[in-house]
């Protein structure tokens, strides 16, 4: 399907559905992860080194265990950033054998409580702490969906009227010269919009 002319559509980049082909209802990929993807951007992660100091963070308020740490973090991060249980375990691990975590029992379940030691490492690192969460407090690309989804409509719009000049073969060099030099202006000013922040 991505080799296609569906997965070409603009509208197929942004996880939607056109009625055009058979679906009446748009669905939508929430979250900034598909918007950072829309512009080949990967969504923002934790440094290697600083998620030790995120994950202190997390049980410095309360003993958890891993997926209430994974919950804590998305949750301040405003849901921009989730922690796989592929990062959090490991990391428990690490600030168990360095002394600063420790595993308790609660309601049956293992959870993590900070330790004197984790306490003075995190007071040192706060920084670093609250430089990862300042990432996350821009507007979230969602916020601007209905508009960006209003811009790839005409952008759709582009593309097929560019197609169906290609099929009726009206296309020449005379006609692609007229477009390109359209397109040129066009993005110009549109540089000059974005730029202008």
């Amino acid at each position: 399907m991505i080799g296609s002319d569906f997965g070409s559509e603009p509208w197929f980049w942004m996880g939607r559905w056109d009625q055009h082909h058979g679906r009446g209802r748009h669905h939508h990929r929430h979250g900034p992860k598909w918007w950072a993807e829309a512009f080949g951007d990967r969504p923002p992660r934790a440094e290697r080194g600083e998620i030790r100091y995120v994950v202190l963070d997390a049980i410095s308020a309360q003993p958890r265990h891993g997926y209430e740490i994974i919950q804590h973090i998305e949750e301040r991060a405003a849901g921009g950033y989730r922690p796989s249980p592929g990062v959090i375990y490991p990391t428990l691990q690490m600030l168990e054998e360095l002394g600063h975590a420790r595993v308790a029992e609660e309601s049956g379940r293992k959870v993590y409580a900070i330790t004197p030691e984790g306490e003075r490492d995190l007071l040192e690192h706060r920084a670093a702490v609250e430089e990862f969460y300042d990432r996350f407090e821009e507007e979230p690309w969602e916020a601007y969906a209905e508009y960006f989804a209003d811009l790839m409509r005409v952008v759709a719009r582009l593309v097929k009227t560019l197609r169906k000049g290609a099929r009726r073969g009206e296309l020449d060099a005379e006609t692609m010269r007229v477009v390109r030099e359209a397109l040129e202006e066009a993005l110009k000013k549109i540089e000059a919009a974005v730029g202008r922040r």
